[in-house]
């Protein structure tokens, strides 16, 4: 079973951006898929974005697409999640998946007020 440890997760205000980091260990990094998920208080974990082992290959969730940027640095075993443009909608815990496996880290908490 891999490990994964975000971090990056903190207070911001509304147009704000900031980057979330997700460092694996415990599998071949390189051959992985990953996905970030966020959960609000009351509701399931939803899915933000995803990155394939072809770096090129991402999706993601139709509120993301737009401000977010999924990326992975093989040589790090780390995930990244950039946000931009920060709005009061996107707070909550981000989880970052390794897909395929049930391997979770514990999440980071964004919170995006003014």
């Amino acid at each position: 079973q891999g490990h994964l440890q975000e971090s990056g997760g903190r207070s911001v205000q509304p147009g704000d951006s900031l980057r979330l980091s997700c460092v694996a260990a415990g599998f071949t990094f390189s051959d992985a898929a990953f996905s970030w998920y966020r959960q609000t208080p009351g509701k399931e974990r939803e899915h933000v974005a995803s990155i394939y082992s072809t770096p090129t290959l991402t999706k993601y969730s139709d509120s993301a697409k737009v401000r977010f940027t999924i990326s992975r640095d093989n040589r790090q075993n780390t995930v990244y999640l950039q946000m931009t443009n920060l709005e009061p909608e996107d707070t909550g815990v981000y989880y970052c998946h390794r897909m395929n496996y049930d391997d979770w880290g514990q999440g980071t908490q964004v919170t995006v007020s003014s």
